[in-house]
């Protein structure tokens, strides 16, 4: 059965059409179809953030193991079969999506083998199916900054960092991936949200700190200049 569902997720789809705007995607598709490919799927695409870890162990005991996962034992063929397939009924699986742009990193090859889209369309596809779905975003981001487009990568964190104003984890982690990029005043402005909010990780503040980078936050700095210092009592009755 799981062989079957392997051909099925693999024979479905096809290579995806270079778009203008968007990096990494290559091959032809068939007319009106979508870049990088249709997410319609026998069996979802599911939101992963909306299902629970049983449900999803229809597809993930099959396709999805700790041994797909970390690149060490295959269930059905080639990782990359294992993992697309998962893919296409969760396209915003995070754990997949990671693991799929390990596996191009350790095969050089993009989209890795029995894969049929590349990494980057496989984050597009996510995005499309989820487009407020922060921690792929996150992870998108951060794969565009590794390869050098800055600008892209800078769009989409800043996006998570204009849609996650109430969640004090987003704000952390996209402060964490600022100062991966360098972009210190923008890591410096998350510290201080994150604090206001009383996040205590003390992560974003150490990190500032050792490229000189740290500034307490004005209400902080301001409260340290005008608190008096307590009289002595001897001075007091004087």
């Amino acid at each position: 059965m799981a062989k079957e569902h392997l051909r099925t997720g693999l024979t479905w789809a096809v290579a995806a059409l270079a778009v203008t705007g968007f990096a990494g995607v290559a091959g032809a598709q068939p007319t009106g179809e979508p870049p990088c490919g249709s997410l319609q799927f026998h069996y979802g695409p599911f939101d992963f953030r909306r299902t629970t870890p049983y449900s999803r162990q229809i597809v993930e005991r099959a396709h999805f193991t700790h041994g797909v996962e970390t690149l060490t034992k295959g269930m059905t063929g080639p990782f990359g079969g294992d993992i697309a397939y998962t893919l296409n009924a969760y396209p915003n699986h995070p754990r997949a999506l990671a693991a799929m742009e390990r596996l191009a990193e350790k095969e050089k090859k993009d989209p890795p083998t029995s894969s049929v889209y590349t990494v980057a369309c496989l984050y597009e596809r996510a995005l499309r199916f989820q487009p407020d779905d922060h921690v792929v975003r996150m992870l998108f981001s951060n794969y565009l900054f590794k390869r050098g487009k800055d600008d892209e990568a800078r769009r989409h964190l800043d996006y998570v960092v204009s849609t996650t104003s109430d969640n004090p984890i987003a704000q952390f982690n996209a402060g964490m991936l600022y100062i991966d990029m360098k972009v210190y005043d923008k890591a410096l402005e998350q510290a201080h949200k994150v604090m206001a909010m009383g996040f205590d990780r003390p992560e974003l503040k150490n990190r500032l700190a050792a490229v000189g980078q740290w500034v307490e936050p004005p209400a902080a700095a301001a409260s340290s200049v005008s608190d008096p210092q307590p009289t002595p009592a001897s001075a007091a009755s004087r």
